[in-house]
């Protein structure tokens, strides 16, 4: 496994530990949303980096505001037209 040593610094540590969470564990989680926001890898991919299951990264994106589904706006009306034509 490869590990790197990143100084975060007093105050950003202070904060990444109020949160209740190891920091080390925060800042991965939170490298990886940034990846997956970004389209760098997909849903199922960061949910194996993280360790979870893929429902339960969908969830956990959902709350952070994070889109699992990501439509232009001409797709997303094309999408609303379609489903109610069915």
């Amino acid at each position: 496994m490869s590990s790197t040593i990143l100084n975060l610094g007093d105050e950003l540590s202070g904060v990444l530990a109020a949160l209740g969470e190891p920091i080390e564990q925060a800042a991965r989680e939170m490298i990886v949303f940034e990846l997956y926001r970004r389209g760098a890898i997909s849903s199922g991919k960061a949910a194996e980096l993280l360790g979870m299951p893929r429902l339960d990264f969908i969830r956990r994106t959902s709350e952070r505001g994070i889109p699992y589904f990501r439509f232009s706006e001409d797709e997303w009306q094309a999408e609303v037209a379609e489903s109610k034509r069915a």
